[in-house]
């Protein structure tokens, strides 16, 4: 008799997020952003929202093209500058924007 694996097999949902990790990761923060923003917190969320659009140029940068997922869009170069100088630019207003006694 062969010996079965103990370990449960995993779905389409399972290869779909291992397949598309980075993206996936850009997305989670990108609903923390949201529910920023849903409480009034504008501000935050826009600095969240940056932080989310740099990181996908971290991942698009580090990872490599085969498993990036869907952050591939186009050339890694052109990828990695458009994500950077998009994230920049928000962090960049979301910096300079005054609060107005709102965080």
């Amino acid at each position: 008799m062969t010996e079965t694996s103990t370990l449960p097999r995993s779905g389409a949902v399972g290869r779909f997020f291992r397949h598309h990790l980075p993206m996936s990761l850009v997305v989670a923060v990108l609903v923390v952003a949201v529910v920023f923003v849903a409480q009034d917190r504008w501000r935050r969320g826009a600095f969240v929202i940056g932080g989310a659009i740099l990181l996908a140029a971290v991942l698009r940068l580090c990872v490599p093209t085969a498993r990036v997922g869907l952050l591939a869009v186009r050339s890694r170069p052109f990828d990695v500058g458009t994500y950077a100088v998009l994230g920049g630019a928000i962090v960049t207003l979301a910096a300079t924007i005054s609060s107005l006694g709102v965080d």
